[in-house]
């Protein structure tokens, strides 16, 4: 009788551990089902079938190998940008931004990767993969500096950084780091040397490996160090972490550096393992979609991975819908920003559910106005 009563509050933590997991998922799987609901009455409504569109959309993404690997290519630069945007999250900043740094990421991996002819690929993809990193960095260290030592928002800095970013990229791509071959008239860069393109590891690409990778190190910085509880604490109440000794400032511009370091990485890595180069357009919405799977992942690094999956897939079987049902693909935007409406709106999914926020369930995007 005494052991039994003394295995029971382990064994009624785990199961509070384990309702907290279900409750913290319900909104996210709801709102996914909900636009998807939607996303069958819009398509039903322009003469389509919602079934064969919805079937040709899994076959797209899932039904083959190569289907399989299109998710896989989609959804890794998703993981890197969902990451940059729950880690700033995290500290109560909403990094609208990860869209520009991960251009500059692209762009900047790309000269890395056809300028050094020659290196080994030990050396050249490290280096490229680095180099996109700091300058994703490098961009969102603004961001951080100008709310930290200013208070100007970081969503305003951030999209005006983005249009600079956009202009700056499509200049170099068009400009100075142009492709020269003949017949060209395309603004991209030159491709990236053999030596620099990732590989692919024991049949996975090395892409996805390093987002994987990525996703454990953010979870195990937010919440195993020193650094990650300083992070959380002044994202929850920045008054209360500056009167327990914490640098608000320094932790301000230390969550914009890592956002954008991922944001970057992220470039890189679509660059060098998927495009092969850096060509204007290419990259068009992954830091935007970001925010979408930070909000679906509710900030959680590790969540992050089956949200960009999704995603990913999504996108990769967009085609095939459109191809076999007659379906614009552009309805998996609605059904993305549809999903964004109700991740964010959560409120209207809870009352549809009758389910009452617990305290700590709801996402902090921004620590506000000129805090």
């Amino acid at each position: 009788m005494e052991r039994a009563e003394s295995q029971s509050p382990p064994q009624m933590d785990r199961r509070i551990q384990i309702w907290g997991m279900v409750r913290a998922a319900i909104v996210p799987i709801a709102s996914v089902v909900v636009a998807l609901m939607i996303g069958a009455v819009i398509i039903a409504l322009s003469g389509a079938n919602p079934l064969v569109a919805y079937s040709a959309l899994f076959e797209g993404g899932l039904g083959s190998g190569r289907a399989f690997s299109r998710t896989l290519e989609k959804a890794t630069p998703l993981i890197f940008g969902g990451l940059a945007v729950s880690l700033a999250f995290k500290c109560g900043l909403f990094n609208i931004g990860a869209q520009g740094q991960l251009l500059l990421g692209a762009v900047f991996a790309a000269f890395i990767g056809f300028s050094l002819q020659g290196l080994p690929s030990a050396l050249h993809i490290p280096l490229a993969l680095l180099v996109g990193a700091l300058l994703g960095a490098v961009w969102a260290a603004i961001a951080g500096a100008l709310k930290a030592f200013t208070g100007a928002h970081e969503v305003i800095t951030t999209i005006m950084l983005n249009f600079v970013a956009f202009n700056l990229t499509d200049w170099l791509a068009d400009g100075p780091w142009k492709d020269r071959t003949p017949g060209n008239i395309v603004a991209r860069t030159p491709a990236v040397a053999p030596e620099a393109r990732l590989p692919d590891i024991a049949g996975a690409p090395l892409g996805i490996i390093l987002a994987v990778l990525a996703a454990i190190a953010v979870w195990w910085l937010i919440w195993r160090t020193t650094i990650g509880f300083e992070l959380r604490t002044v994202g929850q109440n920045a008054s209360a972490a500056k009167y327990a000794g914490i640098s608000v400032r320094r932790m301000t511009v230390l969550a914009m550096v890592a956002s954008g370091f991922l944001a970057g990485l992220g470039g890189a890595v679509e660059t060098l393992g998927v495009v092969g180069r850096f060509q204007p357009g290419f990259n068009v919405g992954l830091g935007f979609n970001a925010i979408t799977i930070a909000l679906l992942a509710r900030t959680n690094p590790i969540a992050v991975i089956p949200a960009s999956l999704l995603i990913g897939m999504m996108q990769a079987g967009a085609s095939r819908m459109q191809f076999n049902s007659g379906v614009a693909s552009e309805i998996i935007d609605v059904i993305l920003a549809l999903i964004l409406f109700f991740v964010a709106a959560d409120s209207i999914i809870r009352f549809v559910l009758r389910l009452r926020a617990e305290e700590g369930e709801r996402v902090t995007l921004s620590s506000g106005w000129g805090s």
